[in-house]
């Protein structure tokens, strides 16, 4: 009878014990979520917050002199959210009703509609931030430091950026539609009359990151012929 009174005891203070950690995680999850929604309004203090990590996470990669893989998906993942930042909630191409509230305007008599994003900013600023600190956690685990060619990723995610960003313009021009909204018609239409401004300074872009690429490579060579 003894056994069974200290087995039952046993069991009740476990169910304690795990009631108090779930009470605990909950309290700390509503706190949590409190500060998030406090933050929301503070646009540049949040994005400020969000360049000294990416600076710390610089800093870090600088100095162990690797990781540069977890860079390159770091950069990956942040671009495909920008993308997806400057795109609208509905894709005018996938659009069923022309009509419908939520469509873009296409002609100059239609009534203009804030730009309303696919991935809101909150969330934009929220998701890239929490993949900084993942990635500077990362560099603590040497499994992760996968020896690679730097110059090369990073020529390759500057091609991928350009040949996006270009495809994202066309897409905004062909659909007349920018990112933000204007407080006037005649700001957005002085907008869209910069893409062929914007193609050119793609195209420069492209162009230096072929010669960095080539005299990174050029002075490697000379240096393991000398």
């Amino acid at each position: 009878m003894n056994v069974t009174s200290g087995g039952d005891g046993g069991g009740d203070e476990d169910v304690h014990t795990s009631s108090a950690l779930t009470n605990w995680t909950h309290t700390v999850s509503q706190r949590y979520q409190h500060l998030l929604d406090k933050s929301t309004p503070y646009v540049r203090h949040r994005w400020i917050g969000f360049g000294v990590v990416l600076f710390i996470y610089v800093l870090r990669v600088s100095f162990v002199q690797g990781y540069y893989i977890v860079t390159y998906g770091l950069g990956i993942y942040i671009l495909q959210l920008f993308i997806t930042f400057l795109s609208p909630q509905v894709d005018p191409e996938f659009e069923e009703d022309p009509f419908d509230g939520l469509a873009l305007p296409t002609h100059g008599s239609e009534e203009f509609r804030p730009f309303v994003r696919r991935l809101p900013e909150f969330k934009f600023w929220y998701s890239i931030t929490k993949a900084a600190c993942l990635a500077f956690v990362l560099t603590f685990f040497r499994v992760f430091d996968v020896p690679v060619f730097w110059p090369i990723l990073l020529f390759y995610w500057i091609v991928l950026f350009v040949a996006t960003m270009r495809r994202q313009i066309r897409h905004m021009i062909k659909h007349r539609y920018v990112p933000y909204t204007f407080g006037k018609r005649e700001e957005q239409k002085r907008w869209l009359m910069m893409h062929p401004l914007l193609q050119v300074e793609s195209s420069l872009v492209t162009f230096v990151a072929y010669y960095r690429l080539f005299a990174i490579l050029k002075h490697d060579h000379l240096g393991k012929i000398v």
